[in-house]
């Protein structure tokens, strides 16, 4: 039977935390209900201690910085706090108390005294100057509107922990691939370095001219030994121009679209995209986020710009009566099977219900996708690096070769 790591708030305010057994997290949650507690967080020992020891931020480090990982631990806390029944200001003075985290403290005092004056949720959390995003907060807006706070929370915790699994599983997927990419660079630029150049003296005094395979690879290897300090140089250069460039909408767009050309990596990125722009449409329009304004927050989800202008167009068509299946199918930038799911949603009235749907499928394409990619990448990088390596040697063993039969 495992064990689950609780956190629970006494009758008397009082922050406790432990492990219970129990056979699953439902269950254990009711045993501390029945002990008279308030149930904030139950998970499983071991999993956690891995969240904790993986969790992701997209924020620089450092201190005082609120990453989406404190906002998504905090969303499920307050929503528990809710569901338990306690008041909003008093649910907020215990997250409080109960975060380990001093930037979040920071962060839930400065939103429970904006409460305490008078402001909504909505308002206190938009007058942060960090953390919550223009999706987040009209999801908080829809809540207090229609009196269901508690159960947006939920849902909006399970939308970031979603999107976080899929960062995840994208991030897990590419380490290996770098990994063997850096391996297979720097043992290149060792052979140049340290290898190649031993072998040049034995054919300065020949007298013949080496083959041309040869010249190429000393060559280049004169070029590692005397100018390699150019090269971290040029890398820098190349990142910074390439960076700035990214600046400029119109290149940023050509980008973009390039690489949705691109084959097997366009089809990932634009699975990906269209998972994203479901789920999040979905759950805004579940909250009860009008279609229009919907679709406005999506476009400042997706990353890809050549989807994102996308919906420039979908918003113009929807203010003049246009339904979002047609316009998504006018941009020819979504796959045809999402489209006419939206559809299906549009005719049925149950476009949240099939925009969640969308995202589950295209979720689990995209990580087929993913292991397909991987499957092919991980033997071309090992061919890739042996190739070279394989052409420095036989290079210098043809010059040898010929050496031998001078000689004879």
């Amino acid at each position: 039977m495992p064990n689950y790591f609780y956190k629970v708030v006494t009758n008397n305010g009082e922050t406790l935390e432990g492990e219970i057994e129990a056979p699953s997290q439902s269950t254990a949650i009711e045993k501390l209900q029945n002990s008279g507690y308030i149930p904030i967080s139950a998970e499983e020992a071991s999993a956690s201690r891995k969240t904790s020891n993986f969790s992701f931020s997209f924020t620089l480090p450092g201190k005082g910085k609120i990453n989406s990982n404190h906002i998504s631990i905090m969303t499920r806390e307050l929503a528990t706090l809710l569901h338990a029944g306690l008041p909003l200001d008093q649910a907020l003075q215990t997250l409080e108390r109960v975060s380990t985290d001093s930037s979040v403290k920071t962060l839930v005092n400065n939103i429970y005294t904006q409460v305490q004056g008078g402001a909504s949720l909505s308002v206190a959390m938009e007058a942060q100057q960090e953390g919550f995003s223009r999706l987040y907060l009209n999801m908080i807006r829809a809540g207090e509107a229609g009196g269901a706070l508690e159960i947006v929370l939920q849902k909006l915790s399970d939308y970031l922990e979603r999107s976080s699994e899929m960062r995840s599983t994208i991030i897990s997927a590419l380490i290996y691939p770098s990994i063997l990419l850096v391996i297979a660079i720097l043992s290149v630029i060792a052979l140049m370095i340290f290898v190649v150049p031993q072998f040049v003296p034995l054919f300065e005094d020949v007298g013949q001219a080496l083959p041309l395979s040869t010249q190429i690879v000393f060559g280049m290897a004169e070029i590692f030994q005397q100018y390699w300090w150019l090269f971290p140089i040029l890398v820098v250069s190349l990142l910074w121009f390439f960076q700035n460039s990214l600046k400029d909408p119109v290149k940023h767009f050509q980008w973009d679209n390039f690489l949705l050309s691109l084959p097997l990596f366009g089809d990932l990125i634009a699975k990906i995209e269209v998972s994203r722009f479901s789920r999040t449409l979905g759950t805004l329009l579940n909250n009860g986020v009008p279609l229009l304004t919907g679709v406005s927050i999506v476009k400042e989800v997706i990353s890809n710009r050549a989807i994102s202008d996308v919906m420039e167009t979908v918003i113009t068509s929807l203010e003049q009566g246009g339904r979002l299946a047609e316009a998504l199918n006018k941009a020819q930038q979504f796959p045809q099977l999402a489209v006419q799911l939206i559809q299906v949603g549009e005719e049925t009235g149950q476009l949240d219900i099939m925009l969640l749907k969308i995202a589950d499928i295209y979720d689990q394409e995209s990580n087929a996708a993913i292991k397909r990619l991987l499957t092919l990448i991980e033997p071309v990088l090992i061919l890739g690096l042996g190739g070279m390596i394989a052409i420095i040697i036989i290079s210098i063993l043809v010059a040898i070769l010929g050496l031998n039969e001078l000689v004879i």
